[in-house]
């Protein structure tokens, strides 16, 4: 066994009051997803999506944030994926946001929707064209041979779409994330954490600190 026990860090860099939260969460998370961008954090639209499906067994990964306004927090994926047959037994989900650089990181949960065909051809238009052949060609999640497999595929499809523009595929779109709970965590010395917990109270949000 590897004994990893004395690994630790104390986090120094701020705090968080109640008096500095913005009443509503989507604009503290705009704050700080901007901090975060500003600070050149690696990735900081990264965050980790958590589901679970008709099996009851919690699923997570990481996936990109593409989009975030007052309807909810949105990514794109195949439709045929694992994630989206746990989403389909059971549209409710979790992300995470590790901003670690700043000692940070942002939890949200909620309802979980397709958003429509339009949003989705909207953002696919504006991917790399390599991107847009590849989500024709992987079916996401399932088992193959080899990757020789998926470059064949992908020569397949580049001689396909050659002579034009490369079409939305139908099991290709986008979830939003609709909030019901926001959670922005702060690190503090002798890991006494700064925790403040946003709840949905008919159109208010409701903030309370958290032990940590």
């Amino acid at each position: 066994m590897m004994d990893i026990g004395e690994l630790r860090n104390e986090y120094t860099q701020s705090g968080l009051q109640r008096a500095e939260l913005k009443d509503d969460p989507l604009a503290q998370f705009s704050m700080w997803f901007e901090q975060a961008r500003n600070a050149q954090l690696h990735e900081v639209n990264a965050m980790t999506l958590a589901t679970c499906g008709a099996d009851d067994m919690p699923q997570a990964r990481t996936v990109l944030l593409k989009l975030f306004d007052d309807r909810g927090y949105v990514f794109f994926t195949n439709y045929q994926s694992a994630k989206a047959k746990e989403l389909a037994a059971n549209p409710r989900a979790a992300l995470l946001f590790p901003w670690l650089g700043l000692e940070r990181q942002v939890r949200i949960s909620g309802q979980v929707e397709k958003i429509s065909a339009k949003e989705s051809f909207a953002y696919f238009t504006s991917r790399p064209r390599g991107s847009q052949l590849g989500a024709w060609i992987s079916e996401q999640s399932q088992v193959i041979s080899s990757r020789t497999v998926l470059k064949t595929l992908m020569n397949q499809i580049k001689e396909k779409f050659k002579a034009g523009e490369v079409p939305l595929p139908d099991a290709w779109g986008g979830y939003r994330v609709i909030p019901e709970r926001y959670e922005f965590w702060q690190g503090r010395a002798n890991r006494l954490h700064d925790r403040f917990q946003y709840t949905k109270d008919g159109t208010t949000w409701r903030i309370q600190r958290l032990a940590p």
